[in-house]
């Protein structure tokens, strides 16, 4: 990811003037399939949307849920890669519903920035009208370059969503970009380098309960920004600090993690 940053500051610099949101640089699909949790139950989905298919898996506890989870995962890999992150919440009676935007894993197609905040919303609205979802709480849980979308997701369905979950949080791709550059291209990148949502503006009209988990040791994400998003946050919310490595909270301590979560959406 540094490479492909430092690549994007050289870019910009040899385009100068050129405004683009070089979406390329930010995404990293993988199509490698890793082998699914057979623990689990688990429903296969394809949603034809334009001209491509957005696969994903919807896990399944054992009886009744208690909330339904829409699952953004991060810039590489795809939702087989982060099953270890939505496995504590299937067995604590979490339904969750892990998409794939375009070109990730089985789903066809090439992600850009206002492709997948358009597929998100499509996929928000599928996720509704199904009846086994109907009547639950609706969480939107965001994993690194996710938590864009997720928090995109949250501004723009405030009554449809109960809370929202940011872990590992990018504040802006802006930021995300200008803290890998070199210290002379930093100033470039900010005034140069475009995009059409970012979770540091987006939380601030975001009403519902946030709870925002993040490492000071984090490698990949400066902590910096999580806890810019966490203090524009308006509404109810909670900070998980953690020792560790990115996006490694739930493994560490899943119970910690899950009593956050719990205690944001329930009180108690």
């Amino acid at each position: 990811m540094k490479k492909a940053f430092y690549l994007l500051a050289v870019l910009l610099l040899s385009t100068q003037l050129l405004k683009a949101q070089f979406d390329d640089k930010f995404y990293f699909p993988n199509k490698t399939w890793k082998a699914l949790d057979s623990s689990m139950q688990i429903e296969e989905v394809n949603l034809p949307v334009d001209s491509v298919i957005l696969n994903a898996l919807f896990f399944k506890p054992v009886g009744q849920s208690k909330a339904t989870v829409l699952f953004c995962h991060g810039a590489g890999g795809n939702v087989t890669s982060y099953q270890y992150m939505i496995k504590p919440l299937v067995e604590r009676g979490y339904q969750v519903f892990m998409i794939d935007f375009r070109g990730y894993g089985k789903s066809t197609g090439k992600p850009t920035h206002l492709n997948i905040a358009s597929d998100g919303q499509y996929v928000l609205d599928y996720l509704l009208a199904r009846p086994d979802v109907r009547g639950t709480k609706l969480i939107l849980f965001g994993a690194s370059v996710g938590t864009q979308i997720a928090t995109k997701l949250a501004r723009d369905n405030q009554e449809k969503v109960q809370a929202l979950i940011l872990d590992g949080v990018v504040s802006s791709f802006t930021d995300l970009a200008a803290a890998y550059a070199p210290a002379e291209q930093k100033a470039m990148i900010e005034q140069y380098l475009k995009v059409p949502y970012a979770a540091k503006t987006d939380i601030s009209y975001v009403k519902m309960p946030v709870l925002i988990v993040h490492s000071k040791e984090d490698k990949e994400v400066p902590y910096a920004e999580a806890t810019l998003v966490y203090n524009a946050a308006a509404g109810p919310k909670d900070f998980y600090v953690y020792s560790g490595a990115h996006l490694a909270a739930m493994q560490l301590d899943a119970g910690a993690y899950i009593r956050r979560i719990e205690k944001l959406i329930y009180g108690h």
